[in-house]
């Protein structure tokens, strides 16, 4: 969620842990988002391994290198939704999502969404990529929320839909940040922050 352009700061021993924050988070989306969408109905019991270590842990270790190279944005985007995918992970499991009803699930994401939306403007200095990602996770936040509160399913599915594009997002600005790295050049452009 760094600028997916620039070098390791001078003096950094990191590496931009944005490739794996970002990659962590797309590849749970998709799986996730096939199920939402409808397209792949097991994929929602799947999702949870990734939910748990990728999604999960994997992006929260990469918000905290984000940290320690002085990026807020990206250490708070990558901790808080690699929590996500830990409190999914645990509402699923302990069977919280059947208990807390559509209306407990929808305040959930309800929150996710509010949160992502401020999220949204801070993007904006960022770069096109991840202005795009943040956009597009707010507006799939904003369907499932209405999915969970309404229990139509066209909701959750539009929504699931959005997810796999945030999730594609999400998967170019990794790769992005590899490729640039590894060629030490601007392969694959990100767009400039405003």
């Amino acid at each position: 969620m760094s600028d997916l352009n620039a070098p390791t700061p001078a003096g950094s021993s990191f590496a931009d842990p944005g490739a794996l924050g970002l990659g962590g988070f797309a590849l749970t989306t998709f799986v996730l988002s096939m199920a939402n969408s409808g397209f792949v109905a097991g994929a929602g019991v799947a999702v949870l391994g990734l939910a748990l270590f990728y999604g999960g842990i994997a992006q929260f270790a990469a918000g905290i290198w984000e940290f320690a190279r002085g990026n807020t944005f990206a250490a708070t985007a990558f901790c808080s939704f690699g929590a996500f995918w830990l409190a999914f992970w645990f509402l699923v499991v302990s069977k919280g999502d059947a208990g807390a009803g559509g209306a407990g699930v929808g305040v959930f994401l309800l929150a996710w969404t509010i949160f992502t939306a401020y999220m949204t403007i801070a993007a904006i200095k960022t770069n096109m990529v991840v202005l795009l990602v943040f956009i597009a996770l707010t507006v799939t936040f904003l369907f499932l929320t209405l999915g969970a509160f309404t229990s139509q399913a066209v909701m959750t599915h539009i929504g699931g839909y959005l997810g796999l594009l945030t999730a594609a997002f999400a998967w170019y600005g990794s790769f992005a940040t590899v490729l640039n790295s590894t060629f030490k050049r601007t392969v694959l452009p990100v767009g400039p922050a405003s």
